[in-house]
């Protein structure tokens, strides 16, 4: 497997040094993330298909891009990954054309070829699409043992539209799977929040999808308010400090849930993510200096039973995070670096919802406020 990574800036390609060497006329897998504003541009598609004129081309809009130990803005990055051993298949599907989240993610999988397969990559619209009912959805075609990891577009912090295209244009309302297929192919993956856990425990007992309204029979958002104290006169802004962490029924870990808006008339939250009545809840509050940690920590998931560095590592983070470091939003991914000596190529982006199992493995689950690390060796 060799893996080149590229920059395409005004009109002009950029090849990052430590690219491999791969043949940009064979069939080549093609991850491009850039933010909405250069998809939106009507010959994107063109001019990436002239460079890689064989290969199947994934688009996806970010929130910020990955290039590398860098975080960019407002640009394109491309990711081409060349296989010798294994071979991919990629389809999509639009949420027009179904009435929920959960059925188009039924009539996605049904389009992948089943045989040898080892491993799907998903990217979706951010925007449209319920990414909580997607990855049920997908777990209940999709074998527990078969690894699922992707994330959700997004559009900067705009939090109005995404784009993404296969093999054509991008246009909103696109979910797109990639199948991996081979026994010479090994994926791995981790996540992290890095998140500090606070207050008492609480059940949800009264909430309609990602809409939260009350907390042990009391109004949640006055609940929060009290939690958060004087943070509380910065809301919503401060709610990115202070996500959930949220177990749902019949689960045994945690995930996080990003507060996305307040709403003082009803006195509701809403979530980038559904939380169920019964979800049992505790406070949590951002670290700076663990959230950097976490980034490692996810990447030292993904090298486990390995002795060399992956071959690549897709890195998809959320816009929340990078919204709470800032201008330290570099760290999180120097981190990953290091964590492969420096010799691992790194691409992805931010995202409004990362695609990614339990570090224990299992279904496919919905996360907020993660680093979650997709790494690649092909025998």
């Amino acid at each position: 497997m060799n893996t080149s990574l590229y920059q395409f800036k005004d009109n002009t390609w950029f090849k990052n040094p430590k690219s491999q060497s791969i043949d940009e006329n064979k069939e080549n897998l093609i991850l491009c993330f850039g933010s909405k504003e250069i998809l939106e541009d009507d010959t994107i598609y063109i001019n990436i298909k002239s460079k890689f004129p064989t290969s199947q081309i994934a688009l996806c809009s970010t929130s910020g891009e990955i290039y590398q130990e860098n975080v960019l803005n407002n640009s394109l990055i491309v990711v081409a990954l060349q296989f010798e051993k294994s071979t991919i298949e990629a389809t999509r599907v639009n949420i027009k054309d179904y009435n929920n989240s959960y059925s188009a993610a039924i009539g996605l999988f049904k389009k992948l070829p089943k045989e040898n397969l080892a491993y799907v990559m998903v990217f979706s619209d951010g925007s449209l699409v319920n990414g909580s009912e997607l990855v049920k959805g997908l777990s209940t075609q999709i074998d527990k043992n078969i690894l699922v990891t992707g994330g959700l577009a997004g559009d900067g912090s705009n939090f109005q539209s995404t784009l993404l295209g296969l093999n054509e244009q991008p246009k909103e309302g696109e979910i797109i799977a990639i199948g991996f297929y081979g026994k010479n192919l090994t994926v791995t993956h981790g996540s992290q929040g890095g998140w500090d856990i606070f207050g008492l425990e609480k059940r949800i007992t009264n909430s309609s999808g990602n809409v939260l309204f009350e907390l042990e029979g009391q109004n949640a958002l006055d609940l929060y308010k009290k939690y958060l104290g004087p943070e509380s006169k910065n809301l919503p802004g401060s709610a990115l400090l202070y996500p959930l962490s949220v177990i749902i029924p019949g689960a045994t870990k945690p995930i996080v849930r990003t507060i996305l808006s307040i709403n003082e008339e009803d006195k509701s939250m809403t979530f980038a993510g559904d939380v169920p009545v019964g979800s049992e809840v505790r406070f949590m509050k951002a670290n700076f200096k663990r959230i950097t940690q976490a980034a490692s920590e996810a990447a030292n998931q993904t090298t486990v039973g390995h002795k060399n560095h992956p071959d690549f590592s897709l890195l998809i983070s959320c816009v929340g995070r990078k919204l709470i470091l800032g201008s330290q939003t570099d760290e999180e991914v120097k981190a990953v670096s290091e964590t492969f000596n420096n010799e691992t190529l790194l691409a992805g982006f931010y995202s409004y919802g990362e695609i990614s199992p339990f570090n224990e493995g299992g279904n496919c689950q919905l996360h907020n406020q993660t680093m979650t690390i997709t790494s690649f060796y092909e025998d």
